[in-house]
């Protein structure tokens, strides 16, 4: 482990001569972490872990890095609302965070209107760096369109003509959808989306979704339920056998964060994006998995890398810059590249999305839990627009 926080860190150490640096760089970070406690409990502990190692090491120019966070309630004004307590009582020198698509709007709203640095570090919404994109937003996780063009190629493959939706009625599951039918249409031109369930975020009245998909019969299913939403969803379509002689699709699944409170009742076969974190077997990941499990006795979810990569994209960022100050900064994330769990990741200069990929494999059950098998990981990358599409959908100016 040390050995590899040395190669990883190694930008991040102490220069000569900066041991008598005052005082910190003080992050900022607002969550949902009251309503989706599964992702971003574990995503707070991965922030905390990068935080201590960085500090270990020296910090940045001698100065320590200090994360301060703040509960948004899963409401657009508390998000703002803490947005502006932190830059104006606690002086915060950046913001990150945000989990739910909406509010990480908000946030990339404020960050234009404050002229902040932020960091969006979960939320998916492709909107986040295109249409309402920013020059003071960037954003880590793989977008909906990235992670929905790494399963379409899957779909197609199924060759399956009629189509069911299920996804949650807010910005990240619409989002979702529409680039899963502009993409499948475009690969497979004859399929039909033949059924289409929208439902309240964290609110899915399971048996009549259930019961209106299995009565459009469809050959296949895209979901994009997640959380407890998703526990319903499928134990509502086992005991109905809606999954049965059906392929399923289904975005964010192999997560642990949601796949593991399934346990036997998890879904087999379906083709998902998620976290496989018991297998993967690089140097940088199995340095990044003991360094956790020792220091919080519990294994990593999907939130935990997250959270870790949100602060290396960070400290990496204040370390080029040699500054907190916001224009320094932004110069430095745009074409940053940062090592993490799983592998080299570049934030692109075009429209601020970083490269940082996913997995894809099938959902089984080994055990009485949920796993996933015949798993690859896609290198974000390669699941990006052309820069001339971008400059389409990405507004000029700040």
């Amino acid at each position: 482990m040390k050995q590899w926080t040395a190669a990883v860190l190694a930008s991040l150490a102490l220069v000569a001569g900066s041991v008598h640096a005052q005082g910190s760089y003080t992050i900022g970070e607002i969550n949902s972490y009251k309503a989706q406690p599964a992702f971003l409990m574990p995503y707070k502990q991965g922030m905390e872990l990068a935080v201590e190692q960085i500090n270990a090491a020296g910090g940045i120019h001698g100065k320590k890095l200090l994360l301060i966070t703040r509960d948004d309630n899963a409401n657009p004004g508390e998000t703002v609302r803490a947005a502006e307590e932190l830059i104006t009582r606690e002086k915060v020198d950046v913001l990150t965070g945000g989990f739910l698509s909406h509010l990480g709007l908000a946030l990339t709203d404020f960050a234009k209107q404050k002229k902040r640095f932020y960091l969006a570090s979960e939320p998916l919404t492709d909107k986040i760096v295109w249409q309402d994109g920013n020059h003071y937003t960037f954003r880590l996780r793989p977008s909906t369109w990235m992670q929905v063009a790494m399963l379409v190629p899957e779909a197609a493959k199924l060759n399956k003509k009629r189509w069911a939706l299920v996804y949650p009625n807010y910005e990240y599951g619409q989002s979702a959808v529409a680039t899963f039918k502009q993409l499948l249409k475009a690969a497979q031109p004859d399929v039909e989306f033949v059924a289409e369930q929208a439902t309240p975020l964290g609110k899915v009245d399971a048996g009549s979704v259930v019961q209106a998909l299995a009565d459009a019969k469809p050959d296949a299913i895209f979901n994009v339920l997640f959380a407890t939403d998703l526990a319903k969803f499928v134990r509502e379509g086992n005991t109905r056998g809606l999954f049965e002689g059906r392929k399923v699709v289904s975005l964010l699944t192999g997560e642990p964060d949601y796949l593991d409170p399934l346990k036997a009742e998890a879904p087999v076969g379906w083709i998902v994006t998620g976290y496989p974190w018991y297998a993967i077997k690089t140097p940088e990941h199995q340095a990044f998995l003991q360094a956790y499990q020792k220091r919080f006795n519990d294994y990593p979810r999907a939130g935990s890398v997250v959270g870790y990569n949100a602060i290396l994209s960070i400290a990496a960022g204040l370390k080029k810059a040699g500054s907190s100050e916001t224009e320094k900064l932004i110069a430095a994330f745009e074409g940053l590249k940062v090592d993490t769990p799983f592998g080299p990741i570049t934030y692109r200069a075009q429209d601020h999305q970083s490269t940082m990929g996913a997995y894809v494999g099938t959902t089984a059950v080994k055990d009485g839990k949920g796993v996933m098998v015949d798993f690859r990981y896609e290198d974000g990358a390669k699941f990006q627009p052309s820069d001339e599409e971008v400059k389409k959908l990405r507004p000029a100016g700040p």
